[in-house]
């Protein structure tokens, strides 16, 4: 399959109202390339990036989406350049705005990624590993086999290694668990080998569902994780013990009013992906909605937050 790639450089104010917008155009995958986080990842060693140089902008921020190449590609487009240029008057700053396009093939997003994506802990359990990579694990390791795929989502990001992490303080044998927003379905998965006992794992992109389907398979975990295309929790039945949000902060607040009807008691909302200038945002809507923010956690410019039923303590 064609796939078009489409680019625009903005700042880090408008990074996530972008990211909205390919997401209700129906984009499959959107990356951020984030230089400050990339000059990060450089000093630290996290990855081998030996041959690329440190960003020199780090206020310059890059995201990217992945649109099929068909008719309806030239009217998307259109759409996607009006909806930028109509952030202005909401009072956001695009910067640079630049739109680039691009035809990749699914092969080639992967072969890509090969050549710095290797084995990582993210928490003090889990370990993310692609296939391609030999990875000897010590006796406490949760491994994760993942490969990077047209639905992104390998956990070195801040937004899902913080989730990630928090995943190993909060889930409990026998949870049941709902994973909003699957993408490459590694948090759902991570649930699942910390102890979760069911697992519905929802993305409003098919691709996404598609992806995260064959990841819970490699990692043999389908008989706990169920997969299924979703607007929100609008698909899943029932109640959970645990909810995983880790999109951006508009979809979150659009989230929050089915919570509480939503969790057993006790339950938790794990919401992550949001930008660290939209917490206040977020923390309004959550108190708006009689929730209690127990505890914010940030890294990279980003902050996720474990949310729980009004009243409730830790």
């Amino acid at each position: 399959m064609k796939w078009a790639e489409i680019s625009i450089r903005t700042t880090h104010e408008a990074t996530e109202l972008i990211a909205e917008i390919f997401h209700d155009l129906g984009a499959s995958g959107v990356v951020i390339e984030d230089p400050a986080l990339l000059n990060s990842y450089l000093s630290s060693g996290t990855w081998d990036y030996t041959d690329i140089a440190e960003a020199p902008n780090p206020e310059v921020v890059t995201v990217k989406a992945y649109l099929p190449v068909d008719e309806e590609l030239e009217e998307k487009l259109r759409a996607f350049e009006e909806a930028v240029d109509s952030l202005a008057g909401r009072d956001v700053d695009k910067g640079l705005g630049d739109i680039s396009c691009s035809e990749i093939q699914d092969e080639d997003w992967e072969n890509n990624w090969k050549e710095f994506y290797h084995p990582e802990k993210i928490g003090s359990r889990i370990v993310v590993k692609p296939s391609w990579e030999e990875y000897t694990a010590a006796p406490d390791d949760l491994v994760i086999e993942l490969d990077p795929g047209m639905a992104f989502g390998t956990g070195t990001h801040p937004t899902t290694s913080m989730c990630v992490r928090t995943l190993e303080e909060i889930v409990e044998d026998g949870m049941r668990v709902f994973d909003v927003g699957t993408g490459s379905g590694i948090l759902a998965i991570c649930a699942a080998k910390l102890g979760a006992a069911s697992v519905d794992a929802v993305d409003f992109d098919p691709m996404a569902v598609r992806v995260a389907k064959e990841n819970i398979a490699v990692n043999g975990v389908e008989n706990i994780i169920k997969t299924n295309q979703s607007d929100l929790l609008k698909s899943v039945e029932g109640k959970a013990d645990l909810i995983i949000a880790n999109i951006v902060a508009d979809i979150i607040i659009r989230l929050l009013p089915e919570v509480e009807d939503r969790l057993n008691p006790g339950g938790v909302l794990l919401a992550s992906g949001i930008i660290a200038d939209r917490i206040g945002d977020v923390t309004a809507a959550v108190l708006a909605q009689g929730l209690t923010v127990d505890k914010v956690i940030e890294e990279g410019g980003w902050a996720a937050m474990v949310i729980l039923p009004g009243g409730c303590e830790a």
